[in-house]
């Protein structure tokens, strides 16, 4: 516990010491502002498909809310929107943070084993074991201060852009449950960015791109699991799956640097 506690404090005062973190937290606060804002001004506007002469009208969010997530049993706008329409709302929206994260994650993972800190930890003190847990804790609630830092940017774009507030289908306790799943699906994401990055080691690159293609596949589950009207249920799935995801991509990571070679 000694070695884990001073594994922690070093990650910490490296991770807030970084620009790296800051860069990502103040994207994630202007990345709403620009959404809201810019969608806003072009409501209405239409464009024209020189090729099929097909016209698609651009509509923007009704609510500031709608950056955040959607009710759960509300379908009936996206039964008669049309696909394009469904799909920038549906893409535009908070869900896009946690491909940030992504990022987030294999950049700092990676930067262990270019400069050879990495090598160096292991080979001086450190169990692997107690690195995955540092690297999952530190990042997972840098992760979680992104959240907070797209709520707040949301609250300030609803406002600059004259969106309304309004909650419809939920209410503020809703609101809350749904903002703290959001932040607990970041200990889910986070391990498997994780293992994407001892894999790929100084590779950066590669380890964003495995990142991403699995990050795909798990998107579609973010509005399912932390809709605007969530509910303790759905806090409660978070967390159990961050537990069980967070133990069993922790513990293959920790065997693939067992494993593999650290340079």
């Amino acid at each position: 516990m000694k070695k884990l506690k001073s594994m922690l404090k070093v990650d910490f005062r490296r991770m807030f010491t970084t620009p790296l973190f800051y860069i990502v937290t103040g994207i994630c606060f202007v990345v709403p502002i620009l959404i809201l804002v810019m969608t806003t001004m072009m409501d209405g506007s239409v464009s024209v498909n020189p090729q099929t002469g097909k016209e698609t009208v651009i509509e923007a969010f009704d609510s500031a809310w709608q950056i955040i997530g959607t009710v759960s049993e509300d379908t009936t706008e996206s039964e008669t929107a049309s696909a394009m329409e469904v799909d920038m709302l549906a893409m535009c929206n908070i869900n896009l943070l946690y491909f940030g994260i992504s990022v987030l994650v294999c950049l700092f993972t990676s930067a262990d084993f270019r400069s050879g800190y990495a090598k160096n930890l292991f080979t001086v003190r450190a169990k692997k074991t107690d690195y995955v847990i540092s690297k999952t804790v530190v990042c997972s609630i840098c992760g979680m201060i992104a959240v907070l830092s797209f709520f707040t940017g949301t609250l300030l774009g609803g406002v600059i852009a004259g969106l309304p507030f309004e909650m419809v289908g939920f209410n503020a306790g809703n609101l809350m449950m749904c903002l703290l799943a959001k932040m607990l699906l970041i200990w889910v994401f986070v391990p498997i960015y994780l293992l994407m990055s001892v894999i790929a080691k100084q590779k950066a690159w590669l380890s964003i791109l495995l990142s991403l293609m699995v990050g795909m596949f798990l998107f579609m589950m973010i509005p399912m699991l932390s809709p605007l009207n969530a509910t303790a249920i759905n806090v409660l799935l978070c967390i159990v799956g961050g537990i069980v995801i967070g133990t069993g991509f922790g513990a293959i990571s920790n065997q693939v640097l067992k494993k593999t070679s650290l340079v």
